[in-house]
C-alpha cells in the first residue's frame, strides 16, 4: 500500500508513507480464516515527486513488530467479511491495516449479472459500489472492475471536530464539491474445480479537497493497494498463545486520532513532567514580549495536556495554582482540552473555592464549545445545573444552562435521529417557571431551548408566543421577544413549520410592531421561497403600521443585493418582491425602523463574509428599542454565524419617557442630572421591567445575557459603597501616582476544525485548519495630580483636581495558522501543511490630561521606540514526513524546490529580455518583426518568484512606512488560486523617521 498526497503536478513536494510486506491467508474451520502479514516494512516519503526516494522508517517497523506477529482471525461467508478477532496487544491502528487487506477481499459477486450496482458495505462504510465483470477465455481469466463512489453513501465513517456550528451550502456543493473521493478496484481471477483464485488485485482511490470551487485546483490523497498471488504453501498459521477477542467488523474504528493533532508529533513518555517544561518555557519566554513561537508551543501543551490522566492534570494544579503567571496558563489551557476530564476539572475546583468566580465563567465557557458532546458530558453538565453553589451564582447558572443547551445540540448533530428525552428535562423547568410566572426563568428556559435547536422543542416555544389564548399574552413582551428569537436554531432544522408560525405572527397586526419586525428577522434567516416573500411584500402594500412597512422593505431591499451563494434563491425572491413595493417606503426617514445586510462573496474561492444589523424603532420613544447586530462568515461551501449581540431597552424607554423634561435643549449637565432622576424614580416603581437586556451568541450560540434590572443596580451600588471597595480606590489611586507596571499574556486556540476519515488501506487521512494565537502586553503606568491629595483623600476629591496619566504600553502578539492534508497517526504523520505566521510588536506611550472641574481633556501620543518592522507575516507550504521512534530524522521539503524557482525565474528574465529586444526590433523594421513574431512563443511561464516594496512618507508627522511583499509559489504550473497559495509568501510592515 502506497499512501501519496499533494498537488497532482509533478516537481513538486508530495507526503506519503508505503508499507510492504507479504500476506499470509489460511482456513481454521468453516467460514472462519486466519491472516498474518509477514516481513512487514514501512516507508517515508517526503521530497520531489516523483524523483526523491522512499526513506525505511526502519526503527519504527521494529517498534510494530510484535503486533504484527499476532495473526488475526475473521470471518468470510460467500466473499463477505464478517466479524474479526484479534489480541488485546493488537492495537487499533495495527487492525485498521488488516481492515485496509481485508477490504480487498470484500466482493459481492452476482453469477446471473455482468454489470449491477449496490450499497456495499466496507472499511469506510456503506457506499454505492458498481461491479462489471468480463471473461477472457482464451486466458482462461475472470476481469472483474469494482468502483465505489465515496460521495454517495448510507453511511460514511468520518469523524468530526469544530464543524458542528456550520451550515453546509447545499448550492455551492451541487455546482462544486469541496470533498470527492472515489475508489477502483481491478481484479485478476482464475477458475479452479472449485470456484475462483484471485491472481491481483489492485485498487486506486483519489481523494481529493479543494478549498474553493473545483476549477481553482484541489490537493489530492492517492492510495494504491496491490496483492498479487505468489504461491501456496503447506504450513498453516498457528495462533499466538492469547486470548482472541471480538475486535469489531470490517468497518474502520477510530482511536486516538482526535487527541493527536497534525501540526506535530510528539512522544510523551511523562505527561507531567512534558506538561511543567512546557509551562517553565511559556511563562519565562513571553514576559517583555511574545516570543515567535509561543502559538506552536501553547498548542503543544493543549496536546500533552489531552494525552494526561486527570490526577496529572490536578498534580500540576497543586504545584502552581498560587503562582499568578502559571496559572493564568493552565486556565487557558485545560478549558480547551476537549475531554471530560477538563470539564470536571472545572466544577471540582470551583466547588473547592479554588476558583474564582469570574475565572469558573471563562472556563466554562471555553470548555462547553470545545468538550465532544457525549452523554458523559451531557451528563456532568446536567448535574452542575442542579447544584446549589452553581445556582446561588446568577452568572454561572445562567452559563450553565446555556452551556447545557449548547451539549444538545452538538450531541444532535451528529445524529440522523435525536432523542428528545435529552430536551425533557428543560422543557419542564419552562413549564414549571411559566406556572410560577417567573419571567427571569421563562427566558433562561427559553434560550436554551433555543441554544439546543431540538424540534420537539417547537410545541414548549408556540405556547410561550401571544397566540394561543389569554395565558400567553399576559406574559411580558420581553418574553415574546426570546421566545420568537428561540426558534432561530429550530428553523434550521425544520423550516416549513416554523415559517408558517411566524408568518402567522407577523400578520397579527394586534402584535406589539416590535415582536412583528422580530418574527421578519427570524423569517428571512429560514430563506424562504418566493412564494412567501411575495406574500411578505402583498402584506406591506396595504401595512398602516410605518415602522413595519419600513422595516420589511429595507430588509427585502438588502437582501436583493447578496452575492453569497448560500442566499441566492433568497435574493432573487426578494428581487421581485421589492418591485411589487412601492418605492416611497425607501424614503421613509431614519426614525423608522430599518434592516441592513451587506455581503462580500467570491464565488470562484467560495469565500465571504456577511453583516447584518436590525435598527427596530417605536414612535413614542426617544432612542431604538432594539438593536441587533451580527456577522456571518462564508468558506469552502460552508456558512456559520460567527458573533451576534443584541441590546433591548424596553425599561429605559419608559423611565425615560415619564420625564418629557429630558429631551429639552437644555446643557449637558442638567440633562444627566434629568436622567439621573428619572433612573432614581424607576428605582422606586413597584412593578419595572429591566431598564435594558444585552445577549451574546457566538457560532449561532448564546453564551451570555444579563438584564440591567433592579437588583443588578442595587448590588452594583451595594459593592461600590462597602469601605473595602472605597478602600481599594484609595490604594489604587496610590498605586499609580508611585508608579505601577503590569504584565499581561493571553494564550488562545482560536479555532480547531479537523475532518478524519479512512482510506481504503486503513490509514486515517486528515483534513485541518488551526489557528492559535498568545497576545501580551507590558503596561507602565504614571499618574500626577493638581493640587497634590492628601494622605487620607475620599475618591470624590478626584473630581476637584487635574489628573496627568503617562502610560506606556508594548503589545505584542503571534498567531499561527495551520492548515493540513494528510496521514495523521500517533505513531507516524505524512502530510502537506501549509502554515501562517504572523508577529507584530507596536508600541505607544500615551499622556491623558484630566480637568474635572474645568472639564477639559487632552490626549497626546509621545515618541517611542520601537523595532523597524512592526508587523510581519511568513506563509510555507511544506510535505512533512516523520514518525514517533525516530523524531530527530523528520524530513520537510518546500512545496516548491529551490532549483526549480531559480530555473523558471531565469526563463521569465530571459523572456522579458526576449520581448523587450523584439518590441525595439520592430520600430525599424517590419520585415523583422513579421519573423520574430512567426517564432515567439505562445504560452510563457510565470515567474516563481517575485519582490515588491510599497512606501508611504507622512510629512507632517516625520514618519515613512514600507510593506514589502515577497512570493514564491506554484502558479508557474498553474495560474489558478491554489496554485498561487502554495508556496512562500512574506509580507513585512516596516514604520521608520523619514530621515532616516
Amino acid at each position: 500500500a502506497f499512501l501519496l498526497g499533494g498537488l497532482p503536478d509533478e516537481g513538486l513536494a508530495k507526503a506519503g508513507v508505503k508499507i510492504s510486506s507479504k500476506v499470509m491467508i489460511s482456513a481454521t474451520s468453516e467460514n472462519m480464516y486466519m491472516l498474518k502479514v509477514v516481513e512487514p516494512e514501512l516507508f517515508e516519503y517526503s521530497g520531489v515527486w516523483p524523483k526523491d526516494p522512499l526513506i525505511p522508517a526502519t526503527k519504527l517497523t521494529s517498534a510494530l513488530a510484535a503486533e504484527f506477529m499476532a495473526p488475526i482471525k475473521f470471518e468470510y461467508t460467500n466473499g463477505v467479511v464478517g466479524k474479526m478477532l484479534a489480541p488485546e496487544r493488537v492495537s487499533t491502528l495495527v487492525l485498521n491495516i488488516y481492515r485496509g487487506i481485508l477490504n480487498i477481499l470484500q466482493l459481492n459477486i452476482k453469477k446471473t449479472q455482468n454489470i449491477y450496482e449496490l450499497q456495499e458495505a466496507g472499511a469506510q462504510g456503506t457506499c454505492k459500489t458498481m461491479y462489471a465483470i468480463t471473461e477472457d477465455d482464451k486466458a482462461e481469466r475472470i476481469l472483474l472492475t469494482k468502483t465505489r463512489d465515496l460521495n454517495h453513501c448510507q453511511e460514511k465513517l468520518m469523524m468530526d471536530m469544530g464543524l458542528v456550528y456550520t451550515e453546509k451550502c447545499a448550492k455551492c456543493q451541487q455546482d462544486s464539491k469541496n470533498l470527492r473521493g472515489a475508489t477502483a478496484y481491478n481484479y485478476i481471477f482464475k477458475p479452479v474445480p472449485h470456484g475462483v483464485m484471485i491472481l491481483e488485485a489492485a485498487v486506486n482511490e483519489l481523494i481529493q479537497f479543494s478549498p474553493f470551487t473545483e476549477m481553482n485546483g484541489a490537493a489530492q490523497m492517492e492510495t494504491k493497494q496491490t496483492l498479487v498471488f505468489l504461491e501456496v504453501q503447506r504450513e498453516p498459521i498457528v495462533p499466538i498463545q492469547a486470548q482472541y477477542l471480538p475486535r469489531g467488523s470490517l468497518k474502520y474504528e477510530f482511536s486516538t486520532e482526535l487527541l493527536q493533532t497534525p501540526v506535530q508529533l510528539i512522544k510523551i513518555t511523562n505527561a507531567q513532567a512534558q506538561i511543567v517544561d512546557i509551562l517553565n518555557h511559556l511563562v519565562t519566554n513571553n514576559v517583555e514580549r511574545v516570543h515567535e513561537d509561543a502559538p506552536l508551543k501553547f498548542l503543544e501543551l493543549i496536546q500533552v495536556f489531552r494525552a494526561a490522566q486527570f490526577e496529572d492534570i490536578q498534580s500540576i494544579w497543586r504545584l502552581y495554582m498560587s503562582r499568578a503567571a502559571y496559572r493564568q496558563w493552565i486556565l487557558d489551557a485545560v478549558p480547551v482540552i476537549g475531554t471530560p476530564a477538563a470539564l470536571r476539572f472545572i466544577k471540582e475546583k470551583f466547588m473547592a473555592d479554588e476558583l474564582t468566580v469570574s475565572e469558573t465563567a471563562q472556563a466554562l465557557i471555553a470548555s462547553v464549545h470545545m468538550a465532544t458532546a457525549n452523554t458523559e458530558v451531557i451528563k456532568m453538565v446536567e448535574t452542575m445545573a442542579a447544584d446549589n453553589k452553581i445556582l446561588k451564582s446568577p452568572v454561572l447558572r445562567e452559563i450553565v444552562f446555556l452551556g447545557y443547551g449548547t451539549m444538545i445540540f452538538k450531541f444532535c448533530a451528529e445524529k440522523s435521529v435525536c432523542p428528545s428525552e435529552l430536551i425533557k428535562p428543560i422543557q419542564q423547568l419552562l413549564v414549571d417557571a411559566v406556572a410560577r410566572e417567573d419571567p427571569q426563568d421563562i427566558i433562561l428556559f427559553l434560550k436554551v431551548l433555543g441554544n439546543t435547536g431540538h424540534p420537539s422543542s417547537l410545541k414548549p416555544i408556540t405556547k410561550i408566543l401571544p397566540i394561543h389564548g389569554t395565558a400567553a399574552t399576559s406574559l411580558p413582551m420581553r418574553v415574546h421577544a426570546d421566545a420568537i428569537l428561540a426558534l432561530r436554531n429550530i428553523a434550521k432544522k425544520e423550516p416549513r413549520m416554523v415559517q408558517d408560525l411566524l408568518l402567522q405572527l407577523y400578520m397579527d397586526k394586534n402584535l406589539h410592531s416590535e415582536l412583528r419586525m422580530l418574527s421578519c428577522i427570524v423569517l428571512f434567516e429560514t430563506r424562504p421561497p418566493l412564494g412567501l416573500v411575495t406574500t411578505l411584500a402583498n402584506i406591506v402594500k396595504t401595512e398602516e403600521n410605518l415602522q413595519v412597512a419600513s422595516f420589511t422593505y429595507s430588509h427585502i431591499k438588502s437582501l436583493t443585493r447578496s452575492t453569497a451563494a448560500i442566499h441566492a434563491s433568497v435574493a432573487a425572491a426578494c428581487n421581485i418582491a421589492v418591485k411589487i413595493l412601492s418605492p416611497k417606503l425607501d424614503r421613509l426617514s431614519s426614525r423608522f425602523s430599518k434592516a441592513l445586510h451587506f455581503d462580500i462573496y467570491n464565488s470562484p474561492l467560495m469565500l465571504g463574509a456577511a453583516a447584518s444589523a436590525f435598527y427596530i424603532n417605536d414612535a413614542a420613544t426617544i432612542m431604538p428599542r432594539s438593536i441587533l447586530a451580527k456577522t456571518n462568515a462564508y468558506f469552502a461551501g460552508a456558512a456559520a454565524d460567527v458573533l451576534e449581540i443584541g441590546v433591548r431597552t424596553e425599561g429605559l424607554q419608559e423611565a425615560l419617557l415619564k420625564n418629557p423634561a429630558i429631551i429639552d435643549s437644555t446643557d449637558r449637565i442638567t440633562k444627566m442630572k434629568r436622567i439621573i432622576k428619572a433612573l432614581s424614580q424607576w428605582r422606586s416603581m413597584p412593578n419595572r421591567p429591566p431598564l435594558a437586556s444585552v445577549f451574546v451568541k457566538f457560532l449561532g450560540q448564546e453564551i451570555a445575557f444579563a438584564n440591567i434590572d433592579k437588583a443588578f443596580i442595587d448590588q452594583a451600588i451595594a459593592v461600590t459603597t462597602t469601605p473595602s471597595i472605597q478602600s481599594f480606590g484609595r490604594d489604587a489611586v496610590k498605586a499609580l501616582m508611585s508608579g505601577v507596571s503590569y504584565v499581561f499574556t493571553k494564550p488562545m486556540l482560536i479555532n480547531e476544525m479537523r475532518r478524519i476519515l479512512p482510506t481504503v488501506a486503513g490509514l486515517p487521512m486528515e483534513l485541518s485548519l488551526y489557528t492559535t494565537a498568545v497576545a501580551a502586553a507590558n503596561v507602565q503606568i504614571q499618574a500626577a495630580t493638581t493640587p497634590t491629595l492628601p494622605d487620607n483623600f475620599h475618591l470624590a476629591h478626584l473630581l476637584k483636581t487635574d489628573v496627568q496619566l503617562e502610560t506606556e504600553i508594548k503589545p505584542s502578539v503571534a498567531v499561527n495558522t495551520f492548515a493540513v492534508m494528510g496521514v495523521n497517526t500517533a505513531i507516524l504523520q505524512a502530510a502537506m501543511l501549509s502554515r501562517a505566521k504572523l508577529n507584530s510588536v507596536l508600541p505607544a506611550k500615551l499622556r491623558a490630561r484630566f480637568d474635572m472641574k474645568e472639564q477639559n481633556f487632552k490626549f497626546e501620543a509621545l515618541p517611542v521606540s520601537h523595532p523597524e518592522n512592526i508587523a510581519a507575516v511568513h506563509v510555507d507550504t511544506f510535505a512533512v514526513a516523520r514518525n514517533i521512534e525516530d523524531l530527530p530524522m523528520e524530513k520537510i521539503t518546500p512545496i516548491v524546490p529551490a532549483q526549480v524557482i531559480q530555473a523558471t525565474s531565469r526563463e521569465f528574465l530571459k523572456s522579458k529580455f526576449s520581448s523587450s529586444f523584439e518590441a525595439s526590433m520592430s520600430r525599424s523594421s517590419e520585415i523583422l518583426h513579421e519573423d520574430v513574431a512567426a517564432t515567439k512563443p505562445m504560452i510563457r511561464r510565470k515567474a516563481a518568484k517575485s519582490e515588491k516594496k510599497y512606501c508611504v512618507e507622512a510629512h507632517t508627522i516625520g514618519m515613512k512606512s514600507c510593506v514589502k511583499v515577497a512570493t514564491e509559489n506554484s502558479a508557474f504550473l498553474r495560474d489558478i488560486a491554489l496554485y498561487k497559495m502554495a508556496g512562500k509568501h512574506s509580507i513585512t510592515v516596516s514604520l521608520k523617521s523619514s530621515k532616516c
